[in-house]
């Protein structure tokens, strides 16, 4: 770490809740509304499960958004000043949670296929990973510092970790790296990107090897956790004219929808999709738990998913919640569950600490021993196919 330069003290993880619109099918069926916000953005958000009752149930977050939000407004709000965070050298972590067919992936990646000419603007239904994107290249290009920026893409699938990014379907592993102080996943492949077209088209592409389904909920229902990963590196100079690497991570979480089985309309592989996403959630729910009582052991080890975000929770990253929630009657038991998990999440406190600057000599020494470690990887492996 730099001189002068100090760790933050423990914080709470940021919370945001989006309401979204009816859908045209909960406007087909006459379901009333029963959850409201004040105006297009707040901190409140009312819940009135019957239209005959008096009073309302109020719950109040860092931030609400209302449903005529706009995705450059919540990317505006909150994902721009996390960006500035990365670029100082942290890392971060955005995820999306809630029922199936509330915004998530909407809210995530938004329509890519309607993104325009990448290399002038963006499209207004463009989530926070390409507006994310588009605003990172234009920073570090207008700065004129040396950087480069290397993304990756992972699927969490039944407990299964598939790379969305690579041609082969390698397999990949989850292992803690003491050196890294968090965990890693090794033989993701990183991807060298230079603009944010190509960035982009990177995107475009993994997404379309993504599990989704039709439920009863959402016709692209996302059957999978998603985590895209973009890694900033950028060349300082120290007062004393010695060549640094600044180093900042931003993680963009996908969960999948939790959802009643039974009212989703699954069956068979789609039900045990359902249930495999279920599970994992629930031990997220379970960590959550444990973080806010502070309990002496935190269950990441019961899931991919929570191992896969260990760090940012009651970690070393700055972490965003974004909840998002339906106002329809007919979801009411769904946004309810959905509203005291973010409510018990804002309790959950982390430690950011910036990321160490790296002289050249010490990544190349990284990228070394990793190039070392999957030889020896390999060898084992031709050793076990061999005898």
């Amino acid at each position: 770490m730099i001189k002068g330069e100090k760790e933050l003290k423990e914080t709470n993880i940021q919370v945001v809740v989006r309401l979204r619109p009816r859908s045209t099918k909960e406007i087909t069926e006459n379901s009333a509304i029963c959850i409201t916000t004040t105006g297009i953005k707040g901190k409140e958000i009312h819940l009135r499960p019957n239209s005959y009752e008096s009073t309302s149930k109020t719950y109040t977050f860092d931030r609400v958004f209302g449903p005529e939000a706009s995705q450059f407004l919540v990317y505006n709000e909150i994902v721009s000043p996390i960006l500035r965070e990365v670029l100082k050298g942290y890392n971060c972590t955005i995820f999306a949670y809630g029922q199936t067919g509330t915004g998530k992936t909407y809210t995530m990646e938004g329509d890519l296929n309607n993104i325009g000419d990448t290399s002038i603007t963006i499209g207004k239904y463009c989530g926070i990973i390409p507006r994310t994107l588009m605003n990172l290249f234009e920073i570090l290009e207008r700065e004129k510092d040396e950087f480069s920026v290397r993304v990756s893409y992972v699927e969490l699938y039944n407990e299964q970790l598939n790379d969305l990014l690579s041609i082969d379907e390698r397999k990949l592993r989850i292992y803690e790296d003491v050196n890294k102080k968090g965990v890693v996943i090794a033989n993701l492949e990183e991807v060298l990107v230079k603009s944010a077209k190509d960035v982009i088209q990177v995107l475009q592409r993994g997404a379309q090897k993504r599990q989704v389904a039709a439920t009863n909920y959402n016709l692209k229902s996302s059957r999978s956790h998603c985590v895209f990963s973009i890694t900033v590196h950028i060349k300082e100079t120290t007062p004393e004219g010695e060549e640094m690497l600044k180093v900042g991570k931003l993680n963009l979480v996908d969960l999948a929808g939790s959802e009643n089985i039974g009212r989703s309309g699954a069956e068979n592989k789609r039900a045990r999709e359902a249930g495999s996403i279920n599970q994992s959630l629930l031990t997220l729910g379970r960590v959550i738990n444990s973080l806010v009582e502070r309990s002496p052991h935190i269950p990441y080890r019961e899931s991919k998913l929570t191992r896969l975000l260990q760090d940012s929770l009651g970690g070393r990253t700055k972490t965003c919640l974004i909840a998002t929630v339906s106002p329809a009657k007919s979801n009411i038991e769904e946004s309810i569950s959905t509203l005291e998990y973010a409510h018990r999440a804002k309790n959950i406190r982390n430690k950011p600490e910036i990321n160490q600057r790296m002289t050249k000599r010490a990544l190349i020494k990284d990228y070394t021993d990793e190039i070392e470690r999957l030889k020896l990887e390999l060898l084992v492996l031709i050793k076990y196919i061999l005898y």
